[in-house]
């Protein structure tokens, strides 16, 4: 005991004389640690191993020179020389062991193997590059990402060719890609440059695919000439054939391309006959990537339209009624539009706009693109869609020089405002159906162009401005007086969405019950969401057959304490990841009947059996729960999981009245109480909104539960007899109608 008390002491009083001053008072002395790191000195030592003698039990001979080395240390470092030395061939016994590799660069590669280390500066272009095989040869994955990320850094005119080739060689993907768009950038100086004929005549023909390779289509012809005489025993045909003679004049394909000898004069004919005739020539055009080539910096202009010079400027924020935008009057042969011509042919699969939003109004238009401003290709057609703010528009990339927007309405007027109009090829594109965006985002947001235009809040937009926390008696959520109103969103533009996410006001506990429609013209209704007949409240999510939307309508039908229906917070589309990946769940499983299904068609089946067959189809693909005998293909084609809400499926209440009986897979609406609780009438387009300030149950716009149903709702609805009345407020102020008279 003794002795460990005496060693604690021994380590307190070190650990003390480390942290403080020597009893001479000089300076600190260093502090102890638990680890020792001397790696430094073992890679010192282990490098003085590299081409020693000293130990060595196998000697390479490469270029007639032996190169000692030790087995362990190359078995360790590479699995290569591991299955070579230790895995039973022929080598495992020899004592030398020939290569068939460069030396000097083998050299390099004993040096790394032994030390970890290796200075490429050192080297010139050919050695490392005859390194980065070696590394792809004998598996040092590591060093060979390092020596690729290496070159990426000093790509050449005098070095591109020969990198592009290793890189292919070696599958190097990223490498490979760097180094074609490096070419693509620097195409008409690359075509002039010496380098290009040692270029291999995979990578050659790699090059001359791509449409981004951009330069003169004659400078192109005439450096594969070039190439083909200094590589004379390739085939050049195959090579030729990459070359897109339609977009070389008359001039070069009769001067150039006709005295050259490499091509059968059919194939000259073919290109002038292409030339003359086709609607889309095979462009080239210059790759800019994530970067907006719609400017003056890239020599962009707008040549057609009312205040050109307004539209690329870059200023997306200093506009009002007079000034600001460009503009063209709409008519209703389309005629008329605005144009903005590149500087040179892009690349381009993005164009983002910004239409005049200083109120509600909303515009109908298309998109077309050309290469030569005679042959349009319409590339985005929201001809029949409600459309305000910024517009994210996407669709396959292609060669474009002219850009014309073409408005067909305004809601207001008959003019078509465009702010600011940005243009570029992007790798981020989101899922396309239709040529519509399929977002995973939320789109219901202030950012994304949204606008509430009917409902009442003390703020326009505290349906969709995000905040979900912050809500209480008074503020932070949207109504509409139950029977006679109703909660409309309009998306920025049209979407393809198959769900929602809704916050109904829940600071106490009354329960709602609601409808929820969604139109691309606010004029034909689908209705998405039927929760008549439920007692509904806080957070609730929805799963539809996915379809283009731009106006989501939200309709209540009941509140168990008052006659005002109070939403919070809305998605589009749901946010919420559990649901989401009950959604993908869902999909799979719908996925696997659909293939069981189609493997039971497959078989084949005796005509007598034919009826048989049909009824357990139609059984197979029911919903869980339902009878083959009461599921139609229609309401068995959407599964409904009722823990979450998820609803076929149906007509709004006013096209029901028009057709029969409904289904067992469609609810009825209940025989309403009150005129209170009805489903409301569609108000007609230019029919005054009721305010709710006119009404007698003005004060029970507030979720207060002092407003007190009729006595037949009391005894219809379940309320809480815990809730007391909150003092009298007054109401909430409806949305202010803006002014749109505008003419301008």
């Amino acid at each position: 005991m003794q002795g460990c008390s005496g060693l604690s002491g021994g380590m307190q009083s070190s650990t003390s004389n480390a942290s403080g001053k020597n009893n001479n008072g000089g300076a600190q002395e260093q502090e102890f640690t638990d680890e020792i790191d001397l790696g430094d000195r073992f890679s010192a030592d282990m490098a003085r191993l590299c081409m020693n003698e000293r130990y060595s039990d196998v000697e390479f001979v490469v270029e007639e020179q032996r190169l000692p080395a030790h087995r362990v240390v190359l078995a360790a470092r590479s699995e290569y020389f591991r299955a070579l030395l230790y895995g039973g061939m022929a080598e495992t016994t020899q004592r030398q062991i020939p290569l068939e590799v460069p030396l000097d660069p083998f050299k390099v590669l004993l040096r790394y193997i032994y030390s970890g280390t290796l200075l490429l500066s050192t080297l010139d272009e050919d050695a490392v590059i005859d390194v980065l095989g070696m590394a792809n040869q004998y598996g040092f994955q590591d060093l060979e990402m390092a020596i690729s990320n290496y070159l990426r850094q000093y790509l050449a005119l005098n070095n591109v060719c020969m990198i592009l080739d290793a890189a292919r060689l070696y599958n190097l993907e990223e490498l490979t890609q760097v180094c074609l768009m490096f070419m693509d950038r620097n195409a008409a100086d690359l075509l002039q440059h010496d380098s290009f004929k040692t270029l291999s005549k995979e990578s050659l023909e790699e090059v001359l695919r791509r449409d981004c390779f951009f330069a003169p289509e004659v400078q192109i012809f005439l450096a594969v000439w070039k190439w083909s005489r200094y590589n004379p025993n390739v085939d050049i045909k195959s090579v030729v054939s990459f070359v897109r003679l339609p977009l070389m004049n008359l001039e070069h394909l009769l001067q150039v391309v006709r005295p050259s000898g490499i091509l059968e004069p059919d194939k000259i004919l073919d290109a002038i006959d292409e030339r003359s005739t086709s609607k889309t020539l095979p462009y080239r055009a210059a790759l800019w990537p994530e970067e907006n080539v719609a400017t003056a910096k890239f020599l962009s202009r707008c040549i057609q339209g009312e205040c050109r010079t307004a539209l690329l400027d870059g200023d997306v924020t200093t506009y009002d009624m007079e000034h600001g935008y460009t503009r063209h009057c709409i008519t209703d042969s389309n005629d008329a539009g605005i144009v903005v011509e590149l500087g040179t042919l892009c690349m381009i699969n993005h164009i983002r706009m910004l239409l005049w939003d200083s109120d509600s109004r909303a515009y109908s238009y298309f998109v077309e693109v050309s290469g030569d401003q005679q042959h349009w290709e319409r590339v985005v057609d929201y001809s029949d869609y409600h459309c305000r703010s910024w517009q994210y528009l996407y669709f396959a990339a292609r060669p474009v020089r002219f850009i014309r927007l073409v408005g067909t309405q305004n809601t207001v007027n008959r003019v078509f405002h465009v702010v600011g109009l940005e243009a570029m090829h992007t790798a981020k594109v989101p899922r396309l159906i239709d040529h519509f965006v399929a977002p995973k985002a939320n789109v219901a947001t202030i950012e994304m162009s949204a606008i509430v235009t009917d409902g009442v809040s003390r703020t326009r937009n505290a349906l969709i401005n995000g905040d979900y926390v912050r809500y209480d008696w008074d503020s932070g959520y949207t109504c509409h007086q139950l029977g006679s109103g109703e909660i409309v969103v309009r998306l920025g533009q049209p979407y393809h969405v198959g769900s929602m996410r809704l916050l109904l006001w829940d600071c106490d506990d009354r329960t709602y019950s609601f409808y929820i429609e969604t139109s691309t013209n606010r004029k034909d209704w689908q209705m998405v969401v039927d929760r008549r007949n439920d007692q509904a409240r806080s957070w609730q999510n929805f799963h539809f057959t996915p379809r283009p939307v731009v106006f989501i309508r939200i309709v209540g039908t009941r509140n168990t304490a008052n006659e005002i229906f109070h939403c919070v917070h809305l998605e589009c589309p749901t946010q919420d990841k559990c649901y989401l990946k009950k959604i993908a769940d869902m999909e799979r499983e719908r996925e696997k009947e659909k293939v069981k299904e189609r493997d039971t068609e497959k078989k084949v089946v005796k005509p007598e059996e034919d009826d048989n067959t049909a009824s357990t189809s139609v059984a197979s693909i029911a919903a869980p729960g339902e009878s083959p005998s009461t599921s139609s293909p229609s309401s068995s084609s959407q599964s409904v999981l009722k823990s979450n809400h998820w609803p076929p499926t149906t007509q709004s209440p006013k096209q029901e009245q028009t057709k029969e009986k409904a289904s067992p897979a469609v609810p009825q609406l209940p025989t309403p109480l009150t005129p209170a609780v009805s489903p409301p009438l569609k108000r007609e387009r230019n029919e005054p909104r009721k305010s709710p300030s006119a009404s007698s149950n003005t004060s029970s716009i507030s979720p207060s539960p002092s407003s007190n149903p009729s006595p037949s709702q009391s005894q219809s609805r379940s309320r809480s007899q815990s809730a007391e009345p909150e003092p009298e407020r007054e109401p909430v102020p409806p949305l202010v109608e803006l002014d749109t008279r505008e003419e301008h």
